[in-house]
């Protein structure tokens, strides 16, 4: 934070709505990265190229186009692209490096209990401010979503299907009860965005109360519809069996 307040996030401070469509950030980091991740991916045989360039799109969404400066103006689409971090970013880093097929350490009960802890410590009012003040936190905030989430997804493909239908839930509860909290809050927790918000025609509150609407059922809804989805494959193989 400036020495004048103001908030000085990753994408820039949050856009008003006249000038949100033009903000997008061409970061010559950010694209010698990912352009140098797309010529690994080319020339690699070992890594399945699909997901990666799927990683890659996503990504461009998430930190090149508008959409990231809008995070710095509502903490409902901060929200919406940390869930896309966990959902969409990880199994695609997951399916990319094919840590579905490899071995490493901890059970899925331990790397559930580490996504899960990891998502709500990033959301809690003193590590997000962090992350919407300093690039090195933020991206430190983006790497620990991401990298869990994909480590975690690999345990629970490679787990019986009742033990990760159970994960999924677990990880959905752990979901609605952060977004509950952000629901039934009398008060705004994140300071980066207590000035940006008006200008969107919400009042801090009502920006984090909708936040936790879209954390607590359609980000929920996704861990609910994969251990359906497991347990619905699972019982089709064995009456095939």
């Amino acid at each position: 934070m400036t020495s004048t307040g103001q908030w000085l996030p990753y994408c820039g401070v949050g856009p008003v709505p006249a000038e949100w469509w033009g903000r997008w950030n061409f970061d010559p980091l950010l694209l010698g990265a990912m352009a140098l991740a797309a010529a690994v991916l080319w020339r690699s045989s070992s890594m399945d190229r699909r997901a990666g360039y799927g990683f890659l799109a996503v990504a461009a969404f998430l930190f090149v186009s508008p959409f990231c400066a809008m995070g710095s103006a509502l903490f409902t689409v901060r929200v919406v692209h940390d869930v896309m971090l966990a959902v969409l970013l990880g199994p695609l880093a997951m399916a990319a490096l094919r840590l579905h097929q490899r071995e490493f350490p901890g059970s899925l009960a331990v790397w559930t209990a580490v996504h899960a802890l990891t998502f709500w410590g990033w959301h809690a009012p003193p590590l997000y401010a962090a992350a919407m003040d300093s690039n090195v936190v933020f991206w430190a905030m983006q790497a620990a979503i991401a990298g869990t989430a994909a480590l975690w997804w690999a345990k629970v493909l490679r787990a019986p299907a009742t033990a990760a239908a159970a994960s999924l839930l677990g990880t959905m509860i752990a979901m609605g009860v952060l977004g509950a909290l952000f629901v039934f809050s009398q008060r705004a927790f994140y300071a980066p965005h207590w000035l940006t918000t008006q200008a969107w025609g919400f009042s801090p509150l009502e920006d984090q109360q909708l936040a936790g609407i879209v954390m607590w059922a359609p980000a929920s809804a996704i861990y609910l519809l994969a251990a359906m989805a497991i347990l619905y494959r699972s019982i089709g193989d064995g009456v095939r069996a």
